[in-house]
């Protein structure tokens, strides 16, 4: 059969850059893979995601090479993988990376498979030429080709014992009721402390990575130790060049201990709950950085990730112009001609422009360097908008403009999380935007889809997606009651249930029970650079059971919390979000329901603030329809209600009943 490329149809920007590479790309389905066991040829398996600079590299050096094309294409069925959007097989294909070859792994990642989808082996990056230790990627091709040639038999003994080494990653349910006790919230935070910088803040040394799940546990803990590492940690952040200090917003990673020069790549991922751990460690702190983060965040956030039909968009690229970071760093002269003297050298001083390069030895990228004066705040943001906007006329790094459900579920958290902190209806209204655009786009028939570009929505959800919308939602109703949004939250948690509970075992699937076969189905517990999808459908699942009074909920939540109790118990450290679980079914969340005129709701809930193990409803008088747990008499001034677990208090209609 010939082949051609056929990812010019496709929605993702990753596999649309390499819709016109000399290889003949093939997308994975079933058409792909029915050619490969027809044909009896291996395949060659890239999954990359388009803000990855290691993977232009590779595509410039060997996939837009003619010759290294022509053996690719001679030997392979080529299939290109965005892991955004099938982040399944990246957790497969990631993990089987790291049984092969006992390393980590990373993008690109570049599988050799079995006609039937079994690895047999793999790497990341591989050059076109032989450097760096590795061999020429056309050369290392015909080897692994004649491998699967020659060596049939060795490859499939190997493929079972994989497998079966990949089942063993699958928690076994448990054989007796589990006895849930504080001990492992004790032991995670002993084990951050004993990884913890104190010095530059983070856990380990370069690169240094944000791990916003396990601050989110250390600053929700009471304990002065655990909230000082995290406070510590936000600080050293904000004020390093992992923060973009002209125009907002984080990237991946730090390559420095330091947190000051970053990965550029700027995730939609990481920014959503970093921008509610600032808004957190300011309500903490009242320290201004945060303040000032949180503000710039936001405001990147709506100047260039939100799409005008209110979705966000998945990221930003490190590169423009074929150059890592080009678009964030100055030379002297480009800052010369942006400000004034005065501005210049106050931004010299402040962002630390004043010293050696910092970059590559021959640029220099902002990170606060230097104090402010008194009365020079007003200066140096004049020196920003300057900067903002000189930078602006630049060749801008590509944006990934696909809309992911999980992805965009974690930024409307934490909009809407910061926004009850600050009081910012504007970014409520962002965040509101994004939900809107996913109910009427990406829910349809009581499934949820992944992934949505240019009005074409496809691809069925995965366990993150429904577990963080699911939270999202729970934020949002504290921050704008709406029966719509709850009656969402309920539908999202029934097909939550139904499509990826373990019954028998208890626990989440990452894939829906009608997902495609793969040659693995993971069920994991373990936080990666995003939280645990069965970590925080628990928790969405256990806050809505407690609200609603629905048993079903509690009773999953509670199987899955059991389902990983020996792993929480031995080595807790990665579990952050499952120990949030663990954290309220110990001590089950404080509910205060608020009843009464609309007008009068804002000075109760303005007073309450935002609590960590405390959720606020605010139910204007006039609505009908709520569900029994919540259909609390109407009166002519705001009575509240406290609950907790299965006990609610008499309602009291004095706000420092609550206080006290």
């Amino acid at each position: 059969m010939t082949l051609r490329n056929r990812l010019s149809t496709e929605t993702s920007p990753y596999l649309l850059q390499h819709a016109q590479n000399p290889v003949h790309w093939q997308p994975w389905d079933e058409q792909s893979l029915t050619l490969a066991r027809q044909e009896n040829r291996p395949i060659l398996l890239s999954i990359g995601y388009s803000a990855c600079h290691w993977c232009h590299v590779m595509a410039h050096e060997s996939f837009e090479d003619e010759a290294v094309a022509e053996v690719m294409n001679r030997l392979f069925i080529n299939i290109k993988v965005d892991r955004e959007e099938r982040p399944d097989l990246d957790q497969i294909y990631q993990t089987a990376h790291h049984m092969l070859t006992r390393r980590s792994g990373g993008w690109p990642l570049t599988m050799f498979l079995a006609p039937d989808g079994s690895p047999y082996f793999g790497g990341t990056y591989f050059p076109r030429e032989p450097r760096y230790g590795l061999p020429g990627f056309a050369d290392l091709c015909q080897r692994v080709a004649a491998a699967y040639a020659e060596r049939r038999h060795d490859i499939a003994a190997q493929a079972v014992e994989l497998r079966d080494a990949m089942m063993d990653t699958v928690p076994e349910a448990p054989t007796a009721q589990a006895r849930f006790d504080p001990a492992p919230l004790a032991a995670a935070e002993a084990a951050l402390a004993r990884a913890f910088d104190p010095v530059h803040g983070g856990f380990g040394g370069a690169p240094k990575f944000p791990h916003p799940t396990d601050l989110s546990f250390l600053l929700t803990r009471h304990s002065p130790a655990g909230r000082a590492m995290a406070l510590t940690t936000l600080r050293h952040m904000c004020q390093g060049g992992i923060y973009d200090q002209i125009g907002g917003g984080f990237a991946r990673y730090s390559v420095d201990a330091r947190w000051e020069i970053p990965h550029f790549e700027k995730m939609l991922y990481d920014n959503g709950p970093l921008l509610g751990l600032c808004a957190d460690a300011w309500a903490q702190s009242r320290d201004p950085l945060f303040a000032r983060v949180a503000e710039e965040t936001a405001a990147w956030v709506l100047r260039e990730m939100q799409a005008p039909d209110g979705g966000y968009y998945s990221a930003l690229d490190a590169d423009s112009e074929g150059e890592e970071g080009k678009y964030y760093v100055w030379t002297r002269e480009q800052l010369a001609e942006a400000l004034t003297l005065e501005e210049s050298a106050l931004a010299a001083r402040r962002w630390g422009f004043d010293g050696a390069p910092n970059f590559e030895n021959r640029h220099w990228h902002a990170r606060i360097a230097g104090e402010l004066g008194i009365g020079e705040e007003s200066l140096l943001e004049s020196a920003r908008q300057k900067l903002l906007a000189a930078r602006e006329k630049r060749v801008r790094p590509a944006c990934d403009d696909k809309v992911l459900s999980s992805w965009n579920a974690l930024m409307i958290e934490g909009m809407v999380h910061a926004a009850r902190i600050f009081g910012r209806d504007d970014w409520l209204r962002s965040a509101q935007r994004a939900m809107d655009f996913l109910r009427t786009t990406m829910w349809r028939e009581g499934r949820l889809l992944a992934t949505s570009r240019h009005g074409r929505a496809h691809l069925d959800a995965y366990l993150d997606d429904y577990a963080f919308l699911l939270s999202a939602l729970l934020e949002m109703l504290q921050a704008d009651f709406r029966r719509d949004h709850l009656a969402f939250a309920v539908e999202l948690a029934d097909s939550l249930l139904a499509r990826f509970e373990d019954p028998e075992a208890g626990g989440f699937f990452f894939t829906a029970h009608d997902h495609e076969t793969l040659i693995h189905r993971p069920k994991s517990g373990h936080d990666n650079a995003t939280p645990s999808g069965n970590g925080i459908a628990a928790f969405a699942l256990q806050r809505l059971g407690h609200l609603l009074g629905e048993p079903r909920y509690l009773a999953a939540a509670e199987k899955a919390l059991a389902l990983f109790w020996p792993h929480l118990r031995q080595s807790p450290g990665g579990f952050a979000s499952l120990l949030r679980v663990l954290d309220e079914s110990l001590v089950p969340p404080e509910i205060v329901i608020l009843r009464g005129p609309a007008a009068e709701l804002p000075e109760w809930t303005e007073a309450l603030g935002v609590q960590a193990g405390r959720l606020v409803l605010a139910l204007p008088n006039g609505l009908r329809g709520l569900p029994l747990a919540l259909a609390k008499p109407e009166s002519d001034h705001v009575n509240a209600w406290v609950c907790r677990g299965v006990t609610c208090s008499a309602p009291t209609a004095r706000i420092k009943d609550i206080l006290n």
